[in-house]
This record gives C-alpha cells, structure tokens and sequence, in this order.
C-alpha cells in the first residue's frame, strides 16, 4: 500500500516549516550584527508549483509516470525595506509575524495528519 498523498504533502511541508523556522531563529539571533542580511525560504507554493506530481496507478494497464521528489527551497534574501546604518536588514517585528505564521501552518498541517489519521482508523474499524 503506497502513503496517501495528503500525508506525504504534510510531511514536507513541516520539513519545510521547520527549516524556515531555522532561517527566522538565524536573522533573530543576527539581529544586532553589522552587515547581517536577513534570509528567508521561498514560499511553499512556488516549491509546489516547481514540482512534477505523479499519477498514482492501481492497475498494471494504467499509463505510470516518472516519480518526481519536491524541489528543494531556495533561500532568499528577505525583503526588508528597513535597514540600519551598520546594514543589518533585520526587522523583528516581521520576523515574529514570521514565526507566527510558521506556527499556525505547522498547527494546519498536524490537524490535518490528525483528521485522516482517524479517519483512516475509522475506516479500518
């Protein structure tokens, strides 16, 4: 039995969420340093969009294509218009309204690894 789709969406998307979360822990911590750039991950979306999904088959005589994995997010500069006379472009109040949108996707996908958890217990009962 091959994993859902769904649940394979939600796995790389908390992989993603958690190496964006790491980006924003590395411009917070920077934020006093000279010269600092601050970097933030592309958006998931534009991974997605770079990204072959595959038909899944469940019949021999089904037309099968090539399995492509996610593409790998880039990181990028973070568009910070403010910038400090040392030349940090580190600006905390959107790096927490950064984290709180990691935290509330983050929170999205494991409700959703719970709902068909269940309802693949459910289904099995």
């Amino acid at each position: 039995m091959s994993p859902l789709y769904v649940l394979q969406l939600a796995s790389q998307s908390a992989q993603w969420l958690s190496a964006r979360q790491s980006l924003i822990a590395t411009n917070v911590a920077n934020a006093n340093t000279p010269g600092y750039r601050a970097v933030d991950l592309q958006p998931f979306s534009a991974v997605l969009d770079s990204t072959q999904i595959t038909m899944a088959t469940t019949n021999p005589a089904h037309m099968t294509a090539t399995q492509a994995d996610f593409a790998s997010a880039r990181v990028v500069e973070s568009d910070s218009a403010d910038e400090t006379l040392s030349g940090n472009s580190v600006n905390l109040e959107q790096e927490m309204i950064k984290l709180g949108d990691v935290n509330r996707a983050y929170s999205m996908d494991t409700n959703i690894k719970r709902a068909i958890h269940q309802l693949m217990m459910s289904a099995a009962k």
